[in-house]
């Protein structure tokens, strides 16, 4: 299994040598985030090329395609600052969750009066993000009752439409951090984004607390519901039983990231590694694609176990990486303390 593959390359060693602060950021920048949005771009081009080749719902290439799209954005959906703010980018790939069933509703709206918005990819990005992204293709791919909408050539033009703008927000991401972000982040202290080194550390330091977060609260916490009440098909992408697998993703890129973060401070990144390799090894080790087994007590236990793992490596994050940076142990990423 490929995710196993990249859970064994993150844990090879490192050098100890301390590194300056320069060097982590060129070192995240050219090995976590460049070539991270760099996959994201090449994806859903490829994605976009397999919808026009073949709108086909249940087509075995387009749905292959729109998985390795969605792969490559669980890898970079903690990088949710700077280039992917710009626009709702991040949005209008990856509008989730959806407390309302915003994105069915819209979906359905567009197809039933065949709204010509889809016709030019500047009229599409103007439509509600929720009717955007790897969510609403999900919705166009795998959900029964949006595949029985009809005219089916108006959903074969909106699978179309919106893999290639999935593919232009991933590509304006890609050209912002090339163009822009990378150089302001590299010369931090010489502008007005970054006004330092430790600022950018900081930066960085956030999107990765946030993306912790985000996997232990909502892509763990919104289908556990509560004892009495679960909530399994609120997980996310369980209709393409993806649901695991995101949590397993995000984890592994998210440890890459923290201990390139924690280069300079072994001892750190080490009680980091093991943190985030207990985590990934719980989920690795759950047999519950789309956490289906919530709804007994001993499926809601493993994935308790799981969720604690995740916040016990943020608590590691936080208690110890955070303060070497200059951020206080009590930061909460979400609630932007």
């Amino acid at each position: 299994m490929r995710l196993g593959i990249l859970c064994l390359a993150l844990f090879l060693p490192m050098a100890v040598a301390a590194q300056p602060a320069s060097d982590v950021i060129d070192d995240i920048l050219d090995n976590h985030i460049l070539p991270g949005f760099e996959a994201l771009a090449a994806e859903t081009g490829d994605l976009a090329a397999a919808a026009g080749s073949d709108c086909d719902p249940s087509s075995e290439a387009l749905r292959a395609a729109y998985g390795d799209a969605f792969d490559a954005w669980i890898r970079v959906s903690h990088l949710r600052f700077g280039p992917a703010e710009t626009d709702n980018r991040s949005f209008a790939l990856a509008f989730w969750p959806d407390t309302r069933g915003a994105t069915p509703r819209s979906l359905s709206d567009l197809v039933r009066a065949q709204d010509p918005v889809i016709e030019t990819a500047e009229s599409y990005a103007t439509v509600s993000v929720a009717a955007r992204g790897f969510y609403a293709l999900e919705f166009l791919l795998y959900d029964p009752e949006i595949q029985a909408l009809e005219p089916a050539a108006y959903r074969c033009a909106l699978i179309r439409a919106a893999s290639a703008d999935a593919h232009e927000s991933a590509r304006a991401i890609l050209t912002d951090w090339q163009e822009t972000n990378a150089g302001l982040m590299r010369n931090a202290g010489g502008n007005d984004t970054y006004q330092s080194r430790d600022e950018a550390l900081r930066t960085l330091f956030g999107a990765l607390s946030e993306g912790l977060e985000f996997t232990a609260d909502l892509r763990l916490g919104r289908p556990m519901g509560t004892f009495e009440r679960p909530r399994p098909r609120q997980a996310e992408a369980w209709r393409s039983g993806r649901s695991l697998r995101h949590v397993q993703m995000s984890l592994i890129s998210q440890a890459d990231l923290a201990r390139r973060l924690a280069a300079s401070r072994p001892e750190i990144r080490d009680r980091l590694d093991r943190a985030f390799q207990h985590a990934i090894t719980r989920a690795e080790a759950l047999d519950d694609p789309v956490f289906a087994g919530v709804e007994t007590p001993a499926g809601r236990l493993r994935v308790e176990v799981l969720q604690q793992a995740v916040r016990d490596a943020g608590g590691v994050l936080r208690a110890e990486l955070g303060p070497a940076l200059g951020i206080a142990a009590g930061f909460n990423a979400l609630d932007g303390d």
